[in-house]
């Protein structure tokens, strides 16, 4: 059987067959991405606590890192993250501010999970809040997640419910000054009874999804191919 040419089956080919390498190369490159992410984050957690002063730092060199903060709770600027859900129960993120030692520093502090009343929505659960001078641990990250939001956010002020909120949008608020982060915390406050959950969930990372991903583009290159082949020598075999 011999095989005939026809240019617009491989005009039709070519297309294909460049989307599907350079789609199968872009979901690669995200998968390495992701590993490499993997990477960070197992070695932010083997590595020992990185203290943070009054210097700045930035944000993308401490981000997943473990780090440990020793300063002073500000109790009286409380902020709510609303729908977060934890177990399947709604609740909030408590984040308040931390003022560092010796500074006039703050880091951004998400404290833990508490739960949402459901017969009175507007009622904030009860939790402790240390006096004094405190240490805290907790992992570094960019922000505390991101939810949609629904209809005009509310101002952000002390004792706020917001669907979002990060460490400078609270530093526009307060006019204070804070690391561009925010710390999930991992430490008990060491009370007798903590109301504040810290189970934080890991970020989402799905190396092995986009390596399907990749997989399946080229696939869908060569099959464009080998249909151009079989179709060119089965046409040619009815002559």
């Amino acid at each position: 059987m011999a095989f005939r040419f026809r240019l617009i089956p491989f005009l039709a080919t070519a297309v294909l067959v460049a989307i599907g390498v350079a789609a199968g190369r872009w979901q690669d490159g995200r998968a390495a991405q992701k590993i490499a992410l993997e990477a960070r984050l197992a070695a932010g957690n083997a590595a020992a606590p990185l203290t943070l002063g009054a210097a700045p730092v930035a944000a993308a060199a401490v981000e997943f890192r473990r780090v440990r903060l020793r300063g002073e709770w500000v109790a009286g600027w409380p902020v709510y993250l609303d729908n977060r859900p934890h177990g399947g129960r709604p609740g909030f993120y408590l984040l308040m501010p931390l003022r560092l030692a010796g500074s006039d520093m703050h880091v951004l502090v998400a404290r833990g999970w508490l739960p949402r009343d459901m017969a009175d929505r507007s009622k904030l659960p009860a939790y402790a809040t240390p006096a004094g001078p405190v240490t805290v641990e907790g992992i570094a990250r960019l922000a505390p997640g991101h939810v949609m939001q629904l209809g005009e956010a509310a101002k952000l002020a002390p004792g706020a419910i917001v669907q979002n909120a990060d460490a400078a949008a609270v530093a526009a608020a307060t006019g204070w000054k804070f690391q561009p982060i925010v710390v999930e915390q991992t430490t008990p406050d060491g009370a007798a009874a903590e109301a504040l959950v810290r189970d934080w969930p890991a970020p989402a990372l799905g190396a092995d999804k986009h390596k399907g991903y990749a997989f399946q583009w080229y696939a869908l290159a060569a099959m464009a191919v080998l249909f151009f082949v079989f179709t060119g020598l089965r046409k040619s075999g009815k002559h």
